[in-house]
């Protein structure tokens, strides 16, 4: 999920000179930093040293920074003739807070500076069963190098080391490592997310997280030549000789008791310094993790639910209620929705099998791109074209700062059982969340139901940079796995739109007068309510534009595949122990750390949410009787109060969650 990168350099590089090796590293940094802006940081191997500089800022703002600058331009740079190797990571950040600056990477772990990309899922444990081993940081990567040394210190040869502990580990990983007592850099992955190329005197070795970012780091030194990066694929690890940069390649999944390569590197008569470097700028602190549980029965006591179950009339045949925008019911009760209703066909998987035939590759190169975003329905999608169609996807996630760590945990559980690589897009997350806070600031001085959406408008680029990541891949075909159930027109309908029927392919389409109308909607309501004036203004007609205006070419799943609630949910939960949230029993909308406090709202004050209109769905198309649709929507719109508690502090709300909550229970209801 972060973005990795690295270099050995010997002396006769280009690259070696200290103006080189400072454009080189930079130029590294900035095409990483899409995978991650919250911290960066970088180790650097020389002769005697092994030095370490990381910062809680944007690889943008840390490669400005005068500690950072004297790394690279002094003695770690001029006194040792025999060249270099650098590793650098961009972060995007999961476990441990970055305001702790040790918790960002390169971790230092006894002689050891290592860099990952991915998530552990399994650290806890993994601390648990080596009870021997010293935990000093909050972040998950540390058991990796901990395991490494271990390992090492136990007589394992370094690709033995590294196989013994990859094998422990669940979760997707790509990782680097430098050390004071080996002239070696390894490089090791289970997803495929590592590539690198070699220039052509074999004097400079590159590495890095996409190929698209050594293709345009090679396209600035001619050195590099035409040639493309080699992936080193899923399951794979190389050792590089600093000295010699021999590069040897070796299997993480060698049989127990065979040595996963021949390991001639040999253990360093005389150590390197390790010296950590972190950066002094100072950074505004998290607010002190609080030793007691949230206390969710408090907040379900003042906040009591209140069943809709029979206070609103609902359609005879669905579930929807009498405030759902352009509802009107005929003399039998049935709800216009329904009267509408034309029943989703699929296209079937023949001809989902003929579509994808043409772009299958038999050579283990990415032959599609899916959108996942950690929910249920994009991951048994990726599942399904990995295991079933026998595709070999890169996965591709926007992370808008709303991505909920679980989502991101289950993305890495997938991507590392099945070896799929993730390409990960990092908005300026602190940035769209003080966005994220000034609308709903301004939606709280004036309640509106049709301007709700703003809240999300930060995530709209997704179908944006899907078009991008998939020109960068060089791939014609990509997949979003849209569940066409889950329209939700509601959402548009409290701004005046009236619904349309969709395509069965693209869940949420408009027609060009409908794109006007919303626009006109948001016009007004921003001269009725200027605090919407304000810096998030650009993104969110940024937003509208990505959403509505630019070209979508990609096929959905569930236009070709039925979607299939229980074999979707055994499918995740049984193979691949897919993370549930701990305040509902719902899988649907756990990855999306919006959808609580929003779902609140539209409760709230209209006596629905996105459960009423999806359980309709499924009752239309005869998934569902209207008996169980009526126990789940009253099962699963109970409020998720910690849930919602984490919303407001991620967007760093100053009020009360108290405060928050009784601005919304006052609002005017609709019913």
């Amino acid at each position: 999920m972060c973005g990795i990168f690295g270099a050995v350099l010997a002396d006769g590089s280009n690259l070696r000179e200290v103006s080189q090796l400072q454009a080189c590293v930079e130029q590294l940094f900035l095409l990483s930093e899409s995978r991650g802006k919250e911290a960066a940081g970088l180790a650097l191997a020389n002769e005697r040293e092994l030095l370490v500089y990381k910062a809680a800022v944007s690889a943008r703002r840390m490669i400005t920074a005068p500690g950072y600058r004297t790394l690279l331009s002094g003695s770690a740079a001029r006194r040792h003739p025999s060249g270099v190797a650098f590793i650098g990571h961009s972060r995007l950040v999961t476990d441990g807070g970055r305001e702790i600056n040790r918790n960002n990477q390169p971790v230092t772990v006894d002689g050891i500076a290592g860099i990952h990309n991915g998530i552990i899922v399994n650290h806890v444990d993994l601390w648990q069963r080596h009870g021997q081993l010293r935990r000093a940081l909050e972040v998950d990567s540390e058991i990796i190098f901990a395991l490494l040394r271990d390992q090492l210190g136990r007589g394992q040869p370094l690709p033995e080391a590294t196989r013994r502990t990859f094998a422990e580990l669940d979760g997707a990983a790509s990782v680097a490592a430098l050390f004071t007592d080996l002239d070696a850099l390894v490089l090791a992955t289970n997803n495929g997310s590592l590539y690198y190329r070699t220039d052509r005197s074999g004097s400079a070795f590159v590495f890095a997280s996409e190929s698209y970012i050594l293709s345009q780091f090679g396209d600035r030194h001619p050195e590099f030549g035409a040639a493309e990066a080699t992936h080193v694929r899923p399951g794979q690890g190389l050792v590089v000789d600093l000295g010699t940069l021999r590069v040897t390649p070796f299997s993480l999944t060698a049989a127990d008791g065979e040595p996963a390569a021949p390991a001639p590197l040999t253990v360093r008569e005389q150590a390197r310094t390790l010296t950590d470097r972190a950066s002094p700028e100072p950074i505004v602190p998290r607010a002190p993790r609080s030793a007691a549980p949230f206390d969710a029965e408090r907040f379900a006591k003042r906040f009591p639910h209140v069943s809709m179950r029979e206070r609103l009339k609902r359609c005879s045949r669905c579930v929807l209620p009498e405030t759902m925008p352009f509802v009107d019911f005929d003399a039998e009760g049935v709800c216009a929705y329904c009267r509408a209703h034309e029943p989703i066909s699929v296209r079937g998987h023949a001809a989902l099998e003929a579509l994808v035939a043409p772009h299958r590759r038999g050579d283990g190169r990415p032959d599609c791109i899916v959108g996942v975003s950690g929910g249920r329905d994009s991951i048994f999608g990726l599942h399904y074209l990995k295991t079933v169609l026998g595709m070999t996807p890169v996965a591709y996630t926007y992370d808008w700062g709303m991505v909920t760590d679980l989502a991101r945990r289950n993305v890495s559980r997938i991507c590392g059982r099945l070896g799929i690589e993730h390409i990960l897009v990092s908005a300026d997350i602190p940035k769209k969340r003080e966005y994220i806070r000034t609308n709903v600031e301004a939606w709280l001085a004036r309640p509106s139901l049709g301007t709700v959406p703003l809240f999300m408008a930060g995530d709209k680029a997704y179908f944006y940079y899907l078009n991008r990541a998939r020109q960068q891949l060089g791939v014609k075909l990509a997949f979003l796995c849209e569940n066409l159930l889950e329209r939700t027109d509601f959402k548009t309908g409290f701004a005046g739109v009236a619904p349309v029927i969709h395509d069965r392919d693209h869940a949420y389409t408009l027609p060009m007068g409908h794109k006007l109308g919303l626009a006109r909607f948001y016009g007004k309501e921003f001269l009725h309510n200027p605090r919407y004036l304000n810096r998030s203004l650009f993104d969110s007609a940024k937003a509208f534009a990505y959403y509505y205006l630019i070209k979508r070419d990609y096929h959905n799943l569930y236009g070709y595949i039925p979607w299939d609630e229980p074999t979707i949910a055994d499918t995740l939960l049984g193979s691949y122990d897919f993370e549930r949230a701990e305040d509902t029993e719902s899988l649907w909308r756990i990855g999306d750390g919006t959808a609580p406090f929003y779902n609140y709202i539209y409760h709230t004050i209209a006596g629905m949410t996105e459960n009423d209109t999806f359980r309709s769905n499924q009752i239309r198309n005869g998934a569902m009787t209207r008996s169980l649709a009526l126990d789940l929507i009253e099962r699963d719109n109970h409020p998720r109060f910690p849930s919602i508690q984490w919303y407001l502090k991620t967007i760093g709300i100053d009020r009360s969650m108290e405060d928050v909550l009784e601005a919304i229970e006052t609002a005017p209801k609709r019913y």
